[in-house]
């Protein structure tokens, strides 16, 4: 048996040169909106619903680490956002999951302004 963390490289590596294919095969068509990263966001939490399902009941709990958090979290760690978000949801902790909705998009994008200006700050 391949170890996980092997499990989980492989994937990733046919994950992101997914994301990255439809990334570039979109690009024309995104007119200077981003499509590309729209589209693999909400295909990869389309496919991560039908693979958390599939493999809860077929019993195949052992291609979790190479499919879910390998390949589709190479695609988008979106899906694997959205599945956290939704599992709060159904275990009927609405306000847990509208705290982490809104924690993890406005946290996420303030830490990566803060990056911005920090290494900009660094450079200059």
């Amino acid at each position: 048996m391949i170890p996980t963390v092997l499990q989980v490289a492989f994937g990733g590596a046919i994950g992101a040169a997914a994301r990255y294919s439809v990334g570039v095969a979109l690009f024309r068509l995104g007119a200077g909106f981003p499509i590309g990263v729209l589209a693999v966001n909400v295909a990869g939490s389309f496919l991560m619903g039908l693979v958390v399902v599939y493999l809860g009941q077929k019993v195949l709990s052992q291609f979790t680490p190479f499919l879910m958090a390998g390949v589709l979290g190479g695609f988008t760690t979106f899906s694997a956002f959205s599945l956290e978000a939704y599992t709060l949801f159904e275990r009927g902790a609405l306000g847990q999951a509208a705290i982490y909705v809104f924690l993890s998009v406005v946290l996420s994008i303030a830490a990566l302004i803060a990056g911005i200006f920090i290494m900009r700050g660094l450079l200059a």
